[in-house]
């Protein structure tokens, strides 16, 4: 293991924002799910809440590979479920809409625990779910072309989320908690090794801070 890598690594887990995230409904086309998931690693989220359309679960396994496996997804057959849990998290849902209820994205508070919600890419955030998050915004637009592409529209609000963020000091201090700390870096650093204890269903062994293993591996 170089030390450059488990620098690297470590730096990039310190800086994860836990109470940040996007949660994608019925987003299917490949290529919007890998740069959502780009995005989102470019901003600090280090979990992000899927709803596939029907079938559509491959799609978003196979987007979450790559450049984007940085990026841990949760996968959720219900709007409800996945609503529940961002709630009891204490997460704030926003979805980007465009609606008479919409305010400027710009306007909001995003350093608080705060959910993103985007919908699929002809039809948006379904009504179901537009009754149960918090609040509507809106990327103002100036030209004929009455909205972004969602990657895009992702993107943009979560640049000004991390804006917000590190004007606030919160990329300073880490700040998961040891246990998705512990579980990233040794999937990070060991993939292979995590693959292997997942598939066995055993534990990860420690790793010491130049993210070698302090135990054998479980057989």
């Amino acid at each position: 293991m170089s030390r450059q890598r488990t620098q690297k690594v470590d730096q990039v887990l310190s800086r994860r924002q836990p109470d940040l995230t996007v949660l994608m409904e019925n987003v299917h086309k490949p290529h919007n799910l890998a740069a959502i998931l780009r995005s989102c690693d470019a901003v600090g989220i280090h979990h992000v809440h899927a709803i596939p359309i029907a079938g559509g679960s491959r799609k978003v396994a196979h987007a979450s590979q790559g450049a984007q496996k940085w990026v841990r997804v949760s996968r959720h057959e219900q709007a409800a479920e996945a609503v529940s849990q961002l709630r009891s998290s204490g997460h704030t849902l926003v979805a980007a809409h465009f609606s008479s209820q919409a305010v400027d994205y710009r306007d909001l508070d995003y350093t608080q625990p705060t959910a993103l919600v985007f919908g699929a890419e002809k039809l948006g955030v379904s009504p179901a779910m537009l009754d149960m998050v918090d609040a509507q915004v809106i990327i103002p637009m100036l030209g004929m072309t009455p909205s972004l592409n969602v990657s895009v529209a992702c993107a943009v609000i979560l640049f000004e989320a991390m804006q917000q963020r590190q004007a606030a000091g919160m990329y300073k201090e880490r700040r998961l908690d040891d246990t998705d700390w512990t579980r990233a870096r040794f999937e990070w650093l060991h993939p292979q090794l995590a693959r292997y204890c997942q598939k066995h269903q055993l534990p990860y062994p420690a790793l010491d801070e130049a993210g070698e293993l302090l135990e054998p591996m479980p057989r």
